[in-house]
């Protein structure tokens, strides 16, 4: 059985949690929780509301691996993973903003670089990186937010802890600076 598992992808492992397979999920957990750890940690400096995030996502993993498996949402086994994650992350800073207590966010350049922004900096071109890194870290925390991680205003602005037009208008300047920068 354990070599079965080796070999499932991270698709497969969640079809077989959606059938109640305990060593799927322990095997999932296994290869996912470490990068997942590191991903929220990027973006909350807090430990208790990182491990609470992670034991919220792979509940809801178990007990929702079935609309993953039956096709119901579009995409990767991993980007499934994430997008729990990240809304429960909003939801800890929401309930924590309610509580008066927000947690720390790390600085945009205190920390070494995502996986994603890497292979996009490969890509697109020196011209881009040079313009990125020209930007203010709150205005660069922005476009992560909302370009890499796919977040809605409210949600980026609960997870920065700034109104919702100053979300609007950094991602606004973001784009003006780039689009001179580029052109």
């Amino acid at each position: 059985m354990r070599r079965s598992l080796d070999a499932a992808d991270e698709q497969e492992l969640v079809r077989r949690v959606a059938r109640s397979d305990r060593r799927a999920f322990d095997e999932l957990y296994r290869r996912t929780a470490p990068w997942l750890e590191v991903r929220l940690r990027r973006r909350c400096a807090d430990p208790d509301v990182v491990a609470d995030v992670l034991q919220e996502t792979y509940l809801a993993v178990w007990r929702s691996a079935g609309s993953f498996a039956g096709g119901h949402v579009k995409g990767t086994a991993v980007g499934w993973l994430w997008t729990i994650a990240a809304h429960r992350l909003v939801d800890a800073f929401r309930r924590r903003a309610r509580q008066g207590r927000m947690p720390q966010v790390h600085p945009a350049d205190t920390v070494a670089p995502a996986a994603e922004e890497v292979a996009l900096a490969g890509r697109v071109g020196q011209e881009l990186e040079t313009a990125l890194a020209a930007l203010p870290p709150e205005v660069r925390a922005v476009l992560r937010a909302t370009v890499l991680d796919g977040f809605s205003v409210r949600e980026t602005s609960v997870l920065l802890g700034v109104p919702e037009n100053t979300v609007k208008s950094r991602v606004r300047r973001a784009r003006i600076a780039l689009r001179e920068a580029l052109s």
